[in-house]
């Protein structure tokens, strides 16, 4: 037993240096021994409590979750933050028009008077964050069913949100489990609602490549976009006024000019969305066949007729640019999941660490009384589910954000118009209908609702089919086109004015919605979908206790090895190097780009490399200024081996001294599967070099003023 026991305590050594320390978004709160010591190994010189502390102003107080998915950096005193540019693209979209394109020709404001209020756009800063595991699992200790004991979290973690004072639009908080429910943090934010667009590239050079640069190695995007952030007279996050002032934040990161040489020690700060490198051999098999296949697919069949659209009409492309964005991100996404999946033989791979996992339980009585079942609960709840998430996963895709119009009707049929006020519908008008219909063409959506019913009835069994499906064969002979057509004939709110007068007449609402094609389907899809849940909650029980003690019997059967919770969009550290990468055999990519690719790639024939000729101009002239490298060059994009993923688009990257000399916003082809296998020898995060960002700023956008603003290290 000794023997063995010292022989598992080896191999778990050797993993953990194989793994390498570079792995891990981590909890910055969390940063133990292992991490800074691999910080400063890799050449991090700047003060741990510089980057995060409970008492003073530090890094992490910069760093902003931008909107709803995105992260940010604060960068002024006046509260200007940097982000992606298509981290605002949705705010660029929603304030252009076809008379003022700001997605295709930029915008630049020369005053604070110019910038512009965005609606609906919010950022938030990290308040607290407070360990609350040893309330919340005793208090759930001993609850054998994994759906009641996630429930009995959830209470608790209500009452302790409530407990930190009075709720307001301006104040989050959230009880958020790590480690895969085994830990649980109280997470505070100051929500600003006051926040102007300032700066944003014109898309040739923000979205330069398109969606066939996406994911890909080398990269030539300017892809940044300069928000600004606005507070009461007190310095407290308002609601908009034009008396409210530039926000004063608690630190402000500094902007280094100069640049970076491989190796360099590099690391990101920001919120990754979700990540899964815990999960099962099982789980990533459905993974691939019932949740990326069936998407690629649907997603395919919509964008297709989306970008149709788009190509033949300014009005449509404006209107359909940020959906389109959102949605074929993604999907390519998924096909490069799949792909690198399958070239990584990533499911044999978890099976190897399943057979050494069930080794360890079977040598010890009592981790087999803990952990005994673990394997057998993952694998029966994943393959008794598979046909299951499969159907769910077309129905959500192709109703839900496929077709348009079903979440509208969905939307409208859980109205209780008897208890609202005037007030309350004219807010939601303003707030959900008005924005809907500024970018919705029905005819487009007609197109797309036809090819969403006919993938549904071709893929999802029938005993999954909301009941309307089954039975329009017989009323419409298998005409998907003549049922869109008939749905959207009969429709009585395709535009605001028809929504509104239906929704002040409560009377006039009951009798459209009883006839209306669309709301039939609407809740024939919510019932199929609870029909799914139904099926699917047996099983689901099970895949969340595998998951949780898998987690917790991986950390005792690694006790030296510190393993990162799964990114859960919340705070992280990833911490690595700037260096290239061998992408396939007897090829090796450089560590950065230069001007010199927009120059190779630039396509006036493609509206992906097409560039204003007056960019291209300025470019060719070489005034790169203080920009510009040792050689004379303007490096524009660069790599690094920080661990990110979704969410983490517009973190910012810092060097040694925790400078910022860089925006992530993508990752790299080659490594699709980082969110379920790191690879270390391929995963890249591919940033936008900060002197990029600033040269576009000063020498396209005529902008001295936010440069000023900067705090410059050169």
């Amino acid at each position: 037993m000794d023997l063995r026991k010292s022989l598992l305590s080896l191999i778990g050594i050797l993993v953990a240096g194989f793994l390498h320390a570079d792995e891990g978004m981590w909890v910055i709160k969390e940063l133990n021994k292992q991490n800074i010591a691999r910080m400063q190994e890799l050449g991090f010189v700047s003060s741990v409590d510089k980057l995060y502390s409970e008492t003073s102003p530090s890094v992490s107080n910069a760093v902003i979750i931008f909107g709803n998915g995105c992260t940010g950096i604060t960068v002024s005193k006046e509260g200007l933050v940097f982000t992606n540019h298509h981290c605002g693209y949705s705010s660029i979209q929603q304030l252009s028009s076809v008379e003022h394109d700001y997605l295709k020709d930029g915008f630049v404001s020369q005053s604070k008077e110019e910038e512009l209020p965005v609606p609906g756009l919010t950022v938030r800063y990290l308040k607290q964050t407070i360990d609350v595991s040893e309330r919340i699992n005793s208090e759930i200790y001993g609850i054998e069913d994994e759906i009641e004991r996630l429930a009995a979290a959830d209470s608790i973690g209500k009452v302790l949100c409530d407990s930190i004072g009075e709720k307001s639009k301006f104040q989050t908080a959230d009880v958020i489990p790590f480690y895969n429910n085994n830990k649980y943090y109280l997470i505070v934010y100051d929500v600003f609602r006051d926040v102007r667009m300032v700066f944003a590239p014109p898309s040739s050079l923000g979205k330069f490549g398109g969606d066939t640069d996406n994911w890909m190695w080398p990269r030539h995007t300017c892809d940044f976009s300069v928000f600004r952030v606005y507070a009461g007279a007190d310095n407290k996050p308002a609601e908009y006024s034009k008396d409210n002032r530039p926000y004063s934040p608690k630190y402000v990161a500094e902007v280094s000019l100069q640049g970076y040489n491989e190796k360099d020690y590099a690391m990101t700060i920001g919120f990754p969305g979700s990540t899964d490198r815990y999960l099962s051999s099982w789980g990533v098999e459905q993974r691939i066949n019932a949740v990326n296949k069936p998407m690629i697919e649907v997603r395919g069949i919509k964008q297709a007729i989306w970008k149709k659209a788009m190509d033949s009409s300014d009005e449509i492309r404006i209107k359909y640019s940020s959906k389109y964005a959102s949605s074929s991100n993604y999907w390519k996404n998924s096909i490069g999941m799949n792909k690198g999946l399958a070239r990584l033989d990533v499911v044999n791979r978890k099976r190897a660490e399943e057979t050494a996992f069930a080794k360890w339980v079977e040598a010890d009585n009592q981790r087999k009384e803990k952990y005994g079942e673990v394997l057998s609960l993952l694998e029966e709840g994943y393959t008794k589910t598979d046909e299951i998430r499969k159907a769910k996963t077309y129905l959500s895709e192709a109703f839900m954000r496929g077709t348009e119009i079903i979440p509208l009707a969905s939307l409208l049929i859980s109205l209780d118009l008897e208890t609202m006020s005037k007030k309350e519908i004219t807010e939601f008008l303003d707030n959900e209908i008005k924005p809907f219909f500024k970018d919705y063409d029905a005819t487009i959506d007609q197109e797309v609702f036809a090819a969403m019913v006919k993938v549904v009835k071709e893929n999802v069994p029938s005993e999954y089919l909301p009941e309307v499906l089954k039975k329009i064969d017989k009323k419409y002979k298998g005409d998907y086109k003549a049922y869109a057509e008939d749905v959207f004939k009969k429709c009585r709110y395709l535009s605001y004015e028809k929504t509104r007068e239906m929704l002040f007449n409560p009377k006039l609402f009951r009798s459209w919605l009883k006839k209306d094609l669309a709301s039939e389907l609407a809740l024939s899809v919510i019932v199929a979908d609870m029909n799914i849940q139904g099926k699917n909650k047996e099983y689901l029980s099970d895949i969340n206790k595998g998951r949780r003690l898998y987690f917790a019997g991986r950390q005792e059967m690694f006790p030296e090895k510190a393993l990162p919770s799964d990114a859960n969009f919340t705070m992280r550290l990833s911490y690595g190097s700037i260096g290239g990468y061998r992408p396939y055999d007897a090829a090796w990519y450089n560590y950065y780009s230069t001007s010199k690719g927009i120059l190779e790639k630039e396509n006036p024939e493609d509206d992906e490399f097409w560039v204003q000729p007056e960019i291209l101009s300025l470019i060719r002239g070489r005034d790169f200024g203080q920009y510009a490298n040792a050689d004379g060059e303007l490096q524009l994009c660069f790599l690094t081996n920080n661990d990110i993923t979704g969410g983490n688009s517009g973190s910012p990257i810092f060097d040694k001294n925790a400078r910022l000399i860089g925006l992530a916003f993508d990752g790299n082809w080659e490594a699709m599967s980082g969110d379920i296998a790191f690879e270390p020898e391929l995963q890249r995060c591919i940033g936008v070099d900060i002197r990029f960002v600033l040269y576009v700023i000063e020498k396209w956008g005529k902008c001295p003023r936010l440069i000023q603003e900067l705090d410059l290290v050169r």
